[in-house]
C-alpha cells in the first residue's frame, strides 16, 4: 500500500509531528508494509532557499522556477484547473538517534491564489456530507489553506500516480489533514482508506489552558461529565468557536484513528461518545534508545558543569533541564515548585544545581546578537526585556527565574531563550558543546505539563540515565505503564488531579486557582522528596540508573511500537 502523510511539516520540522514522521517512516515494520510514501502539504515561505529542505534528495519540479523535465506536462493541468503552484521532489527522512533512513516523496501546493470554484465545491461537500461549516471559519487562514489543499489534493496525488488504482492510506496528521482525507474518501472509498492521526485533541487544549484549574479541573470534569452522559460541547460550549473543532469532530468518519496517548483516546470519546473504540489505536510515539557508556555520559556532564562555571561562576553538582517552548501548557511553574522544596535539601548535603530552561518564543537569535547580549549583560544568566532578548511571551519565565534566584541559594535557574546548544546558539562560552551534550549530561528533565498528548521531549534524556519528572496527564505515562516500567528509578510521575474521584460535575468546574495551588503544593513537596532520594550519589547508583534508562527506552523505540501497534492497525484497514 502507498501511504500519504498530510502535514504542515512535509519539509520543515516545526514541532513534534515532523519527529514522529521521521521515526515512523524509518521503522522496519513501516517500510516492510508500505510502498511509496508521500509527504503532502501546503507550501509556505521560508527564510532559506527551498532546495535546502530537500537535503539528501532533490527538488524535481517547482512551477515558479519552471523546472520542467517530464513534470511540467504532468502538473500543468493541475495548475490550470486549481490555480495552484506545485513543488515536487523527494527527500531523506532520518531518525535522529538510531540513524535509520527512509526516502519520501514531497508534494507541496501553494494555494494562496487558488481558483474559488473548486474550493467552494469542496466546502459544499464538507458541509453536506460531514456537517463541517466552512463559512464560520474561512476567514482563518489556518483553516482555509487546508480546505484548499484538500480541494486539489486527490487530483495532485493522482498526477504522480498515487491513489490511481493502488491501495492508498491517507494519514491526516491533526486537523490539518482532515479536509484532504475526507474529500478523498468521498471520491474513492474503494481504493482509499483514511486515518486521523490524533497528536492531540485540538478542541480540548484551549479549554485546559484557559481554565484556572487547568488539568486539575478538566480531567475530573471529563470523568464526571462522562458519568452523566454529557459531551465536551455540552459542558464547554466555547469549543464550537474553535476553527479546529469541526474538523477534529468529523474524524469519526475516518476508517481508523491513531491516538498518541491514553488521555487523547478518552478525550475523543468525550468529544463524541459514538467514536468506535475498535477503530481507535493507541499508537504511542516512540523514544530514542541509544546506549552510552558511563564515561561518555560523564564527558557531557562535565561539559555542562564547565559551561555553568563560565557563565555563572558555579560548577554544580547536578544539571536539571526542561527543553520546551516556554508556554503555559508546559507547566514550568511546577518545576520551580519542586526546586523550591529541593533547594534546602541540597544545601544540607552541600550540593548545588543549575536548572536550564531551553526554549524560545522569539525565534532564533543570530550568533552576533548572542555575543552582544553576553558581552553587555551576561546573557543567558541575565536578561533584558525586548528583542533580541526576552519577548513574545518569554517575559513570564524570565521573571520566574529572577524571582527564584533572588530567594534561593543552592539552585540557579537559567532561561536560554534560544534553540540549539552550541557556540553558534550560545556564544563562545559554549565551547564545543552540542545539543547532545545537554540531553546526555542532564541529571533531571522536567515535563509536568497541564496538557501533553504524548510528550517526546520530557523522555528524550531517559536513555542517557536522566530522571524524567512528568505529570500523569502526559500520554507517555501510558506507554511507560504499558511497558511495565512505572516503578523504574528514572521516571517520576506527578499527579495534579483532584484527589477525590467521583465529584459532581458542578464541583469540578468550580475548581479555582487556589484549589489547584493546594493540590500542587502537596504533590510538588512529595516529588521533591522523592527526587532527592533518587538522585544517584554513588558510581554504582549512576551506573544502575544509566542502565535502567536505556533498558526502558529500548522497549519503547519505533521498531517495537510500529510492529506491535501501528502495522497491525494498517493491515486491518484492508481486512475489515
Amino acid at each position: 500500500m502507498d501511504v500519504v502523510h498530510v502535514t504542515h511539516e512535509a519539509i520543515e520540522k516545526i514541532g513534534g509531528i515532523g519527529t514522529v514522521i521521521e521515526g515512523l517512516c524509518s521503522a522496519k515494520g513501516y517500510q516492510a508494509l508500505s510502498g511509496r510514501t508521500v509527504l503532502f502539504g501546503p507550501y509556505w515561505e521560508m527564510d532559506h532557499p527551498l532546495e535546502h529542505s530537500f537535503e539528501g534528495g532533490e527538488m524535481l519540479y517547482h512551477s515558479r522556477e519552471k523546472r520542467d523535465g517530464k513534470w511540467g506536462d504532468v502538473f500543468a493541468p493541475i495548475e490550470a484547473e486549481f490555480g495552484v503552484d506545485v513543488i515536487y521532489g523527494h527527500r531523506i527522512l532520518r531518525e535522529p538517534y538510531a540513524g535509520a533512513e527512509a526516502e519520501a516523496e514531497v508534494l507541496l501546493l501553494d494555494v494562496r491564489g487558488m481558483n474559488p470554484e473548486p474550493v467552494n465545491a469542496a466546502k459544499a461537500i464538507l458541509w453536506e456530507t460531514y456537517g463541517i461549516p466552512s463559512d464560520r471559519h474561512e476567514a482563518v487562514w489556518d483553516y482555509e489553506q487546508f480546505v484548499r489543499l484538500g480541494a486539489a489534493g486527490l487530483s495532485a496525488l493522482r498526477a504522480i500516480g498515487i491513489a490511481a488504482g493502488e491501495k492508498t492510506v491517507i494519514l491526516a496528521h491533526e486537523f490539518m489533514g482532515m479536509p484532504t482525507a475526507l474529500l478523498a474518501k468521498q471520491d474513492d472509498p474503494e481504493t482509499i482508506r483514511t486515518i486521523f492521526y490524533a497528536h492531540e485533541v485540538a478542541s480540548v487544549r484551549p479549554v485546559v489552558e484557559k481554565h484556572p484549574g487547568h488539568d486539575t479541573m478538566f480531567y475530573a470534569a471529563m470523568e464526571a461529565a462522562t458519568a452523566e452522559g454529557k459531551t465536551l460541547a455540552e459542558v464547554f460550549p466555547e469549543v464550537e468557536d474553535n476553527f479546529k473543532h469541526p474538523l477534529v469532530a468529523a474524524s469519526h468518519y475516518c476508517d481508523g484513528i491513531f491516538a498518541v496517548g491514553h488521555y487523547v483516546q478518552k478525550e475523543l470519546h468525550f468529544l463524541d461518545p459514538t467514536f468506535p473504540s475498535d477503530r481507535i489505536t493507541l499508537s504511542y510515539n516512540a523514544l530514542a534508545s541509544e546506549e552510552l557508556t558511563p564515561a561518555q555520559r560523564e564527558k557531557s556532564a562535565t561539559a555542562l558543569r564547565d559551561y555553568s562555571k563560565r557563565i555563572l561562576g558555579l560548577s554544580p553538582t547536578w544539571i536539571f533541564t526542561h527543553v520546551a517552548r516556554p508556554v503555559l501548557s508546559k507547566g514550568i511553574w511546577r518545576d520551580f515548585g519542586v526546586l523550591h522544596e529541593l533547594d534546602a535539601r541540597l544545601g544540607e548535603r552541600g550540593e548545588t544545581a543549575v536548572f536550564y530552561i531551553l526554549g524560545t518564543l522569539g525565534g532564533v537569535r543570530s550568533k552576533a546578537q548572542v555575543e552582544e547580549m553576553a558581552a553587555a549583560y551576561g546573557w543567558p544568566a541575565n536578561h533584558v526585556e525586548g528583542y533580541p532578548d526576552v519577548c513574545n511571551g518569554e517575559e513570564g519565565i524570565s521573571v520566574l527565574c529572577e524571582a527564584f534566584n533572588a530567594s534561593h541559594h543552592n539552585i540557579r535557574a537559567v532561561l536560554v531563550n534560544q534553540w540549539g546548544w552550541s557556540a553558534k546558539a550560545l556564544g563562545a562560552a559554549a565551547g564545543e558543546m552540542t545539543i547532545e551534550d545537554l540531553r546526555e549530561g542532564a541529571d533531571v528533565e522536567f515535563g509536568m505539563s497541564v496538557y501533553e498528548p504524548f510528550g517526546i521531549s520530557p523522555l528524550e534524556p531517559l536513555t542517557y540515565g536522566a530522571i524524567c519528572v512528568v505529570s500523569n496527564v502526559c500520554g507517555c505515562v501510558g506507554l511507560i505503564e504499558a511497558s511495565g516500567a512505572e516503578t523504574v528509578p528514572n521516571v517520576l510521575i506527578g499527579d495534579f488531579l483532584l484527589p477525590e474521584s467521583g465529584k459532581p460535575l458542578r464541583e469540578c468546574l468550580e475548581c479555582t486557582t487556589s484549589d489547584r495551588d493546594a493540590v500542587e503544593a502537596v504533590e510538588l513537596a512529595r516529588l521533591a522528596g522523592e527526587l532527592d532520594l533518587r538522585l544517584p550519589r554513588t558510581q554504582a547508583d549512576r551506573d544502575a540508573i544509566l542502565s535502567a534508562g536505556y533498558a526502558l527506552a529500548h522497549r519503547m523505540n519505533w521498531d517495537t511500537l510500529v510492529a506491535e501497534r501501528i502495522a497491525p492497525a494498517l493491515k486491518r484497514l484492508w481486512t475489515e
